[in-house]
């Protein structure tokens, strides 16, 4: 996979380059809505199981991001469990720019300002590729799901849930 270039850096672009790790990037028009990942997975044509969005949560003070399928839902025990806690909670919005460095609807598990512990859905081994986003809206990164764990220092976990518009469904 070769990176195609058609807009400005992000920092999710600028890591990725840096580490010499492929992508490739989809720009699409993006219409602020309420569900960014489901938006990005229509305006590319794309399975939504394939399309993951990026969530921050925190477990008892701990920042944690969760990438799970855009037509999922992240399961806020399994990801606190994944850090030693027994619960966790959608970070809200301001603090997640704040922490990443992105705007909601752009956050992007790479580059991410602030060190966060990350950790992708397991489901995301079944593709040789998925998408997601890029560091701003509009822009999603295909990428290998061994390059996105190398990429962000991740690990794959069970941290999936099926079902939209449940806890944990706010797309990023």
């Amino acid at each position: 996979m070769k990176k195609h270039s058609h807009g400005p850096t992000t920092a999710a672009t600028a890591a990725l380059d840096a580490a010499g790790i492929p992508y490739t990037e989809h720009q699409y028009d993006n219409e602020v809505r309420h569900n960014y990942g489901a938006e990005a997975a229509s305006e590319l044509g794309a399975d939504a199981a394939r399309v993951f969005k990026t969530l921050v949560a925190s477990a008892r003070g701990t920042l944690v991001i969760g990438v799970v399928p855009v037509n999922g839902r992240l399961d806020l025990k399994a990801l606190a469990g994944c850090v030693g806690q027994k619960r966790a909670s959608l970070c809200d919005p301001a603090e997640a720019q704040r922490k990443t460095g992105y705007v909601v609807g752009g956050i992007s598990p790479i580059g991410l300002r602030t060190r966060i512990p990350v950790f992708v859905d397991a489901s995301a081994q079944q593709f040789q590729t998925v998408l997601l986003s890029g560091g701003r809206r509009g822009l999603d990164l295909e990428i290998t799901p061994e390059n996105l764990l190398q990429a962000t220092g991740g690990r794959f976990a069970e941290i999936a849930a099926p079902g939209e518009h449940a806890a944990g469904s706010i797309s990023s």
